[in-house]
């Protein structure tokens, strides 16, 4: 939409870049949309009974029936069921509606392997691979490089700059569908936030089987509940979207998967962060707190295999008002330029964020850490839990009075974790060193394994 008496300058641009543009239309006061064509009117309808008085389906829903011995959805909702060797975000066990932490059960007597093989799934592993395939620096306004929380390209002959990430996850939505879509936005923010940007505005394409069937609305309802509560407490509304029904192959459905997209703005592209530690000595803190969130994580999902024992399996737990609390304090110190790095904690945990903010990036080395993590859960879970609200920042000795009274201010929960230095990822907890690896090990299942993966299977579609 042009302001009137620009169409031209519209136009203009449009033909600089060889695309059609020609106007059609214009904005009336009316209260009623009116389609000419060859000068009959074809439709005259008020603009009321296209949005808030349009005609609302009614359709039949259910909740959803779950199997805790096979991990699968009943098949009345026509949900594709999830076998125990498959490793993708969409798989595990998935029981929904539980407010008791569960006692996870899920530990590994080599934490160095999980982290390895962590790194190494599609859903965690780099996806370099894809994006090389295509020109992610048109025009040069490629503030930040693919492979960050965030993607962040430069508004011209301006200071600012735009934050763009998506996310989603089939398998919190599939378990607990308006808690899972309330996660996928708060993710979302974080991530534009870990950048340095100021969450503006969401879009979504929402990815259902039929709406035909009561538990597939169900959970289509609880998304859109889910996301809209999200949506006000961090004041991003919802500009756009798209719904893609009837996903199903032989009447077996995808998972319910919203996918979110999270626009924010970087008021000075000076200011702008990225994930990887920068110098050693910094200080290494998390902001948020770590909780008993292993039970469909990727790592029961990937590494332990999904829990049968009694008990329901649990999206971890959000709390909005202490997200908005971790998200306001990062936001503040990327802004004052107190932060040399800052990165979300999601897939895999603590431990895959920290191993991701080691790894090397454009024109900079790998550089490890020393990090102690304390509290009463076990390693496996201080490590891998993928509880929300947390952000990684390093920052330099001078900026540490300043963050902590930053996050003072705001009550939100603080701790220095390490330091960064030499050439290896070393965790501690109060009785042991559990994680002792390399950067460079862990850069490499990292960064190589999806092309691997993918280039395998190629191959052996081929010999079919």
């Amino acid at each position: 939409m042009a302001h009137s008496g620009r169409e031209r300058e519209v136009v203009d641009i449009f033909d600089k870049w060889d695309l059609d543009a020609v106007v059609i239309g214009r904005v009336r006061d009316t209260g009623r949309m009116q389609v000419i064509h060859n000068g009959e009117t074809v439709a005259d309808i008020p603009v009321s009974l296209l949005t808030d008085e349009a005609p609302k389906y009614q359709r039949p829903m259910k909740k959803p029936v779950w199997s805790l011995e096979s991990g699968v959805r009943s098949q009345e909702s026509g949900v594709q069921s999830q076998t125990r060797d498959t490793k993708t975000r969409d798989s595990g066990l998935l029981t929904p509606d539980s407010n008791e932490t569960p006692d996870s059960g899920l530990e590994t007597p080599d934490l160095k392997e999980a982290l390895l093989k962590l790194l190494s799934t599609p859903n965690i592993a780099s996806k370099h691979w894809v994006y090389r395939q295509y020109d992610h620096m048109v025009r040069t306004n490629t503030a930040v490089l693919p492979g960050a929380d965030a993607a962040v390209v430069r508004i011209k002959e301006t200071r600012r700059a735009l934050a763009m990430t998506l996310d989603g996850n089939g398998r919190y939505c599939a378990a607990n569908p308006r808690e899972g879509a309330k996660l996928i936005v708060a993710e979302a923010a974080r991530n534009v936030v870990c950048v340095g940007a100021r969450p503006l505005a969401i879009t979504n394409c929402l990815n259902f089987a039929s709406p035909e069937k009561p538990e597939v609305m169900w959970s289509f309802s609880e998304v859109i509940d889910g996301m809209a509560e999200a949506c006000k407490v961090f004041n991003t509304p919802v500009v756009s979207g798209n719904v893609s029904f009837y996903n199903e192959t032989d009447g077996r459905g995808i998972l319910p998967t919203p996918v979110i997209g999270m626009i924010g703005l970087v008021e000075d592209v000076r200011r702008v962060v990225q994930q990887g530690f920068k110098q050693e000595g910094d200080h290494i803190a998390l902001l948020g707190t770590t909780a008993d969130d292993l039970s469909i994580s990727e790592y029961a999902n990937s590494v332990a295999g999904p829990s049968t024992e009694e008990g329901e399996a649990n999206v971890p737990r959000l709390d909005l008002d202490l997200e908005l609390k971790v998200q306001q304090v990062c936001l503040e110190a990327a802004e004052a330029g107190l932060l040399k790095s800052a990165h979300d904690c999601s897939d895999g945990g603590i431990a895959v964020a920290l191993a991701e903010s080691c790894f090397s990036s454009l024109n900079r080395p790998g550089i490890g850490a020393d990090v102690e993590m304390t509290g009463s859960l076990p390693a496996t879970n201080l490590l891998f839990s993928e509880s929300p609200s947390r952000i990684i920042i390093s920052f330099a000795e001078s900026a540490r009075e300043m963050i902590e009274d930053i996050a003072r201010r705001r009550d939100c929960p603080f701790a220095i974790l390490g330091k960064v230095g030499a050439n290896r990822l070393r965790i501690k907890t109060a009785r042991d060193t559990v994680i002792n690896s390399a950067v460079e090990q862990l850069e490499s299942a990292w960064r190589t394994s999806l092309s691997k993966k993918l280039q395998a299977e190629a191959m052996a579609a081929g010999r079919e």
